[in-house]
């Protein structure tokens, strides 16, 4: 127990970074108006989702650049490099474009007429994160460009020690295939949490501008809560494999690792569902002012609790799955409650 709070501990840092500006950022404005607050979940749709469509850019810089390192041709990684910091730019400076030209039509698209109320404040939020969308791209290059170099260096040291290193060997149809089944899963996973939230800011957009800010505030709330169990599902990707699978095989301590990592999921997700509902429900002044709003926050405390309370035992379930590669059951599992959730939340409508 003593081993997994002091790994869990350090990692949790690196996860609240994000979600705690973005709660800064709710809470700031919000304190404006309660157009601004409802604006800010369609515009983060528009500003967060779409740099998914560059996500090519850093994966040809790896590929391409470690080609390059591999034979060891410091003019043709240089030259990647550059190439790639091109292309990294003119995307950049084109979405910088688009964002200009198409962000109020875009945002009119994703809210719909009814709510054509909320676009001015979006738009305003989606020109200024548009403002960074060179350095973004030019950052993904440089930074995909610096994670190859600097494994190309740790495989040279690793080289000297014995170990062939450089070694390259392309995969057989068998080993393909186990690769396959390890990445789509992950891939239908993540895309199902993805396509699952933007369902949801979508469907709390076409219920009015309350109901949309209650949402902001809520859901920013939930990820700020949420992401505290994430080190949970890290270390048990990180010790499981190798009591499962490793030399020294022990079943018997991967059920105690999988048991004190569910004791740490249940009493964690005890105290974010209480600390995490009373923020909301005590204090939702920090958030907006209004009272529409805040008795929209009000509406959905006992689910928005329960929720708090599973969800950082689940994520010690959904790592030890991930560790035992029972991808097939996670994958299933999320694309079901992706259809249940459109499904519920159609029906409502």
């Amino acid at each position: 127990m003593k081993e997994i709070i002091k790994f869990t501990g350090p990692a949790t840092g690196l996860w609240i970074c994000g979600p705690l500006m973005s709660l800064i950022d709710t809470a700031v404005i919000g304190q404006g108006s309660s157009i601004e607050l409802a604006a800010l979940g369609p515009a983060t749709v528009v500003c967060d989702y779409m740099s998914y469509v560059f996500m090519f850019l850093s994966v040809a810089t790896s590929n391409m650049v470690a080609t390059a390192l591999a034979k060891q041709d410091r003019e043709e990684v240089q030259h990647h490099i550059s190439v790639l910091l091109f292309l990294g730019l003119a995307c950049g400076f084109s979405m910088l474009l688009f964002t200009g030209l198409f962000g109020a039509a875009t945002l009119t698209a994703f809210t719909g007429l009814k709510n054509a109320h909320v676009v001015p404040a979006a738009n305003t939020y989606v020109q200024i994160r548009g403002l960074a969308w060179p350095a973004l791209l030019v950052g993904w290059v440089a930074q995909s460009a610096r994670c190859v170099v600097a494994a190309y260096m740790m495989m040279r040291s690793l080289n000297m020690k014995g170990y062939n290193a450089f070694a390259l060997s392309i995969p057989s149809g068998r080993e393909f295939l186990t690769i396959l089944g390890l990445a789509a899963p992950v891939f239908m996973t993540m895309m199902s949490k993805v396509a699952f939230y933007s369902l949801l800011i979508y469907f709390a957009t076409s219920m009015g501008t309350h109901t949309m800010a209650a949402h902001q505030v809520m859901v920013q709330t939930f990820c700020m809560c949420t992401v505290w169990g994430e080190p949970l599902s890290q270390t048990a990707q990180s010790f499981m494999p190798e009591l499962l699978y490793g030399v020294n095989r022990n079943l018997s301590k991967a059920r105690m690792l999988l048991r004190s990592l569910a004791l740490i999921g249940a009493t964690l997700g005890l105290l974010l569902g209480i600390v995490g509902t009373s923020v909301p429900f005590l204090f939702p002044y920090i958030f907006t002012p209004d009272q529409m709003v805040i008795q929209e926050m009000h509406k959905v405390l006992i689910p928005y609790f329960i929720a708090l309370v599973v969800t950082p035992p689940t994520h010690s379930l959904e790592g030890t799955l991930m560790a035992g590669r029972d991808l097939r059951f996670i994958s299933l599992s999320m694309t079901g409650c992706l259809c249940g959730g459109a499904l519920t939340r159609t029906r409502v409508e």
